[in-house]
């Protein structure tokens, strides 16, 4: 019998192979090929899921809403424009004695350095480490200390006086060591430091003598403490 021509399916009349059927398509192995796994939709979280909702989030730059913490972020914020002012007007005093004193004292430089004011020191400028609010974090607003080391002989020692210092009106009264307050107007004048030059010369001067003179005597016996002499190596 001869074969009847089957008919025409479209993927033959347009050049193509009929798709195989699905179902029973085997992998080159001969087993059986694993059903791909799906992959889950874990979803977005939404806002209920979040550990702070969206309107809870505190912009740091949004005006206070309270009327109460307001005013104390305005007197807290006059309190630290103030604090600065004192330690700017305080450091440009210590700054300008530390120059002009060591001019006064002689025309050969590096006579006089601003240091902390208490523990050990070198002969060098300690810049903002030189006073007593120094790593205080929050500057207070409070009297500023320094410490004034000043060269006592040709062998590099230094000694150190302790200057206090505290502003009031257009003033800043300063204390060497223990002495009475020196009031020394603002704005600085190279007159008005004067008085204060003599002040420290005379100081310094006075404890070396008054020592000799207590030696002299047989007085040096003294449990005073307080000599804060340091001899520079280097």
């Amino acid at each position: 019998m001869t074969d009847e021509p089957r008919p025409e399916t479209e993927s033959a009349r347009k050049g193509q192979q009929p798709a195989p059927k699905v179902g029973k398509a085997r992998a080159l192995s001969g087993k059986p090929e694993a059903p791909a796994i799906p992959t889950p939709d874990i979803g977005t979280p939404g806002a209920d899921a979040l550990p702070i909702q969206a309107g809870e989030v505190i912009d740091e730059n949004t005006p206070a809403e309270s009327p109460r913490l307001q005013a104390l972020f305005d007197v807290a914020q006059t309190y630290g424009e103030l604090s600065f002012e004192n330690y700017a007007i305080i450091r440009n005093l210590a700054e300008t004695l530390r120059d002009e004193f060591c001019a006064w004292l002689s025309e050969t430089p590096n006579c006089v350095y601003l240091v902390p004011p208490e523990g050990r020191f070198s002969a060098k400028n300690y810049q903002s480490a030189a006073y007593s609010v120094a790593g205080k974090g929050y500057l207070p607003l409070k009297p500023i200390s320094f410490g004034l080391a000043v060269k006592v002989s040709p062998d590099k020692d230094f000694m150190r006086l302790q200057m206090h210092c505290r502003k009031e009106g257009d003033a800043v009264f300063v204390r060497i060591e223990k002495q009475r307050e020196m009031r020394v107007g603002i704005p600085l004048e190279d007159s008005a430091l004067e008085p204060l030059f003599r002040a420290i010369y005379d100081y310094l001067t006075s404890y070396f003598q008054s020592r000799i003179d207590d030696y002299d005597h047989g007085r040096y016996g003294t449990t005073e403490i307080g000599f804060d002499i340091q001899r520079m190596t280097g």
